[in-house]
C-alpha cells in the first residue's frame, strides 16, 4: 500500500514538473516572439534603416535631441522608412508655455494631435482650453474603444494604449449650444476687438474708442450691444453733441456706419454673446481633486457664419487671462495651455493695432504661465511676428495643388532648420497621423527636425454621446453661477431715463410757453375788445345827446325835484328805523 502511494506521489510530482516545464517553455516562446516582433519593428539603436532617408548619425542626433530629463508630452516615434519605437519624439512640458503651432491640410489629423496633447497635459495636472469646432473633441470625456487596427498601430510606435476618459467641462458662447454660458460685457470686450468684429476702418475704430471713453468717464456701463447703440445715439443728439466737443466730436456719418454694423451684428445673433454675468476666465485654471487638469471645451457651432466673432471672442479670453494673472516666470509646468483652433480666422482682415495686440499678448503671456498652440491649415495663416514666438511646430501634410499652395509650401520649408529630409517632398507625402516635428528642448534650443508617427488619443475619437455631455453639464457647479442671464440697469436704461426726462422737461417748457402765449393773446384780445366797446359807447352817447338835447330846467323845476328827493329820503329813513331791533 505504501509502495503504491509512493508511486502515485512520484507520478503526481512528475506531472507537476512536466506542467511547470511546459509553462516555462511557453513563457520563453512568448518572450522570444515578442523580442522578435520588437526587433523587426524597431532597428537596433544606431542602425540605419535600409529604406529611410536618414543615416545612422542623423538618427542618433534625433534620439539625443528628444531625450528629456523632466516631464514630457509623448508625441510619437521617429519614422525612417518605418516607425522606430526606440526613438521617441517628445515635447518637454516645461516648454509648452513657449507656445506652438499645429498645422496641416484638412483631414490630416490636426484635431487628433490636439486631443493627444490635451489628454497628456490633463494627466500631468495642466488645465487645457480648446474650442471644439466640429464637436469631435468632446470624445476626450469618454474612454476610447480599442480595435485590432488601433492596437497594431500603437504597438508599432511603442505606445501602451489604454482607453481613458479625462475630466471635461463643456462651455458655449452666450448660451447658444450645450454647456455653461460664457458671456462678456461690451466694456470688457473693448473698442479694439469690437472694431475687428465689425470690420471698421481706422477712423471708425478711433471714433468707437471715444464712445467707450465717454461711457467709462460718465458711469454708463456698456453691458450689451443695446447699451452701446444708446450711447452713440445720445452723442449724436442735440443734447449729447457738446459732450464730445473737446475730444473732436463724433460725426453723424461715422456714427451711422457704426450703428448699421451693430444692427447687422445683432441680427446675426451676436447680441446673446454680450451680457452678464460676465465669465471669470480663472475657471479655466481648475484641476480635479486627484490633481488632473480639467479640459475646458467651448462649443462653437456655426463658426463659418460668424468667423470674426468666434476668433475675436477667443482673443478676448486670452486678453482677460493676461490682465488677471500674475507674473510667475518659468514654471515646471504651465498653469494653462490654450489651443486656438481655426487660427486663420483671428488674423484675417485684422488691423495693425489688433495684430500688435495679439503679438504682445503672445509674447508676454508666457510669463503668466500660459501656453498657446495655434491650430490652422498653413503656417502662412499666422503673421511672422507671431510665428516667431512659437517654440514647437507640428506640421501635418501640406498640399500643393495650386501655385499659391506651392508658394506656401516653399515658404514653410524655408522656416525649418537643416535636416536630412527633402522637406518639400516629405511634407506633401506624410500619411494621416504623421507630422514633421521640431520643438524647443529643455535648454531652450530647437530640437532636430523629426518625421514622426503620432500617438493615438486614449479618449474616444468620436463625439461624446449626447447624454454624457448633458450629464456633465448638469453636474457642473458653474451652472448655478452662469446659467441665467442678468439684466441690470446699464447705459441703455440710464440714457433712456435721462433722455425721457429731458424730453418731458422740453415738453413741459413748451407747454408753459404755449400757455403763456395763449394767455397773452387772450389778454390782448380782451383789451382790444374792451377798447372797442368803450369807443363804441362813447360814440353812441355823443350821438344820443345830440339827438335828444332839451332846454335847461328853471328854478321851480329844480326845487320841485329837490322836494321829491327829500320826501324819498324821509320814507327810506322811516322804513330803516322800523326795522331796527328794540
Amino acid at each position: 500500500m505504501t509502495d503504491a502511494a509512493d508511486a502515485v506521489e512520484a507520478a503526481q510530482k512528475a506531472l507537476d514538473d512536466a506542467k511547470a516545464a511546459l509553462a516555462a517553455a511557453e513563457a520563453a516562446a512568448a518572450q522570444a516572439t515578442a523580442a522578435q516582433a520588437a526587433e523587426s519593428a524597431a532597428p537596433a539603436a544606431g542602425a540605419e534603416h535600409p529604406e529611410g532617408p536618414l543615416d545612422a548619425e542623423r538618427v542618433a542626433t534625433i534620439r539625443a535631441g528628444y531625450q528629456v530629463e523632466g516631464a514630457a508630452l509623448e508625441m510619437g516615434a521617429l519614422v525612417n522608412g518605418e516607425a522606430m519605437p526606440d526613438v521617441p519624439v517628445r515635447i518637454p512640458i516645461a516648454m509648452t508655455n513657449r507656445h506652438g503651432l499645429v498645422a496641416g491640410a484638412t483631414g490630416t489629423g490636426k484635431t487628433k494631435t490636439l486631443q493627444v496633447l490635451a489628454e497628456q497635459l490633463s494627466a500631468a495636472g495642466v488645465p487645457v482650453f480648446a474650442a471644439d469646432i466640429k464637436g469631435d473633441l468632446s470624445g476626450i470625456a469618454v474612454a476610447g474603444q480599442s480595435s485590432e487596427k488601433l492596437l497594431a498601430r500603437t504597438a508599432g510606435i511603442g505606445q501602451q494604449w489604454q482607453g481613458t476618459a479625462h475630466p471635461t467641462e463643456f462651455y458655449c458662447l452666450g448660451g447658444i449650444g450645450h454647456g455653461v454660458p460664457v458671456r462678456a460685457t461690451v466694456s470688457s470686450f473693448g473698442p479694439l476687438m469690437l472694431s475687428k468684429v465689425l470690420g471698421l476702418n481706422a477712423t471708425q475704430e478711433s471714433s468707437l474708442g471715444l464712445v467707450f471713453l465717454y461711457a467709462d468717464q460718465n458711469g454708463l456701463p456698456l453691458v450689451g450691444l443695446d447699451d452701446l447703440r444708446a450711447v452713440i445715439q445720445f452723442l449724436t443728439s442735440d443734447e449729447g453733441k457738446p459732450e464730445l466737443a473737446e475730444l473732436g466730436g463724433l460725426s453723424k456719418a461715422t456714427a451711422g456706419v457704426i450703428l448699421r454694423e451693430l444692427i447687422t451684428f445683432a441680427a446675426e445673433g451676436a447680441d446673446v454673446f454680450f451680457g452678464e454675468p460676465e465669465f471669470d476666465t480663472a475657471h479655466f485654471l481648475r484641476t480635479t481633486a486627484d490633481g488632473r487638469g480639467i479640459v475646458s471645451l467651448l462649443e462653437v457651432p456655426g463658426v463659418a457664419d460668424k468667423p470674426a466673432l468666434f476668433s475675436t471672442f477667443l482673443m478676448w479670453l486670452l486678453a482677460d487671462l493676461f490682465n488677471d494673472l500674475p507674473e510667475v516666470g518659468d514654471l515646471d509646468k504651465p498653469k494653462l495651455v490654450f489651443f486656438f483652433d481655426e487660427a486663420h480666422l483671428l488674423f484675417k482682415d485684422a488691423s495693425k493695432d489688433f495684430l500688435a495686440a495679439i503679438t504682445q499678448t503672445v509674447r508676454l503671456i508666457r510669463s503668466k504661465g500660459v501656453g498657446i498652440f495655434f491650430v490652422t491649415q498653413s503656417p502662412k495663416d499666422v503673421p511672422g511676428d507671431v510665428l516667431a514666438q512659437l517654440g514647437s511646430r507640428v506640421q501635418h501634410q501640406l498640399r500643393a495643388f495650386t501655385p499659391d499652395d506651392a508658394k506656401a509650401l516653399k515658404a514653410a520649408v524655408s522656416t525649418y532648420p537643416n535636416s536630412g529630409y527633402e522637406l518639400d517632398e516629405v511634407l506633401t507625402t506624410l500619411g494621416i497621423g504623421e507630422a514633421i516635428v521640431t520643438v524647443m528642448n529643455e535648454k531652450g534650443a530647437p530640437s532636430p527636425v523629426a518625421w514622426t508617427r503620432l500617438r493615438a488619443p486614449q479618449g474616444s475619437m468620436d463625439p461624446a454621446p449626447a447624454d454624457v455631455v448633458a450629464a456633465a453639464i448638469a453636474a457642473s457647479p458653474l451652472m448655478a453661477q452662469y446659467g441665467q442671464a442678468v439684466d441690470r440697469e446699464s447705459a441703455y436704461e440710464l440714457l433712456t431715463g435721462r433722455m425721457n426726462a429731458a424730453a418731458e422737461a422740453v415738453a413741459a417748457r413748451e407747454a408753459a410757453e404755449q400757455a403763456a402765449e395763449q394767455k397773452d393773446a387772450a389778454r390782448e384780445e380782451y383789451e382790444k375788445a374792451l377798447r372797442d366797446l368803450q369807443k363804441k359807447e362813447r360814440t353812441t352817447t355823443r350821438t344820443t345827446n345830440r339827438r335828444t338835447a332839451k332846454p335847461a330846467p328853471g328854478v321851480g323845476d329844480v326845487l320841485g325835484g329837490a322836494g321829491k328827493v327829500v320826501r324819498r329820503a324821509r320814507s327810506c329813513a322811516s322804513i330803516f328805523v322800523r326795522r331796527l331791533p328794540d
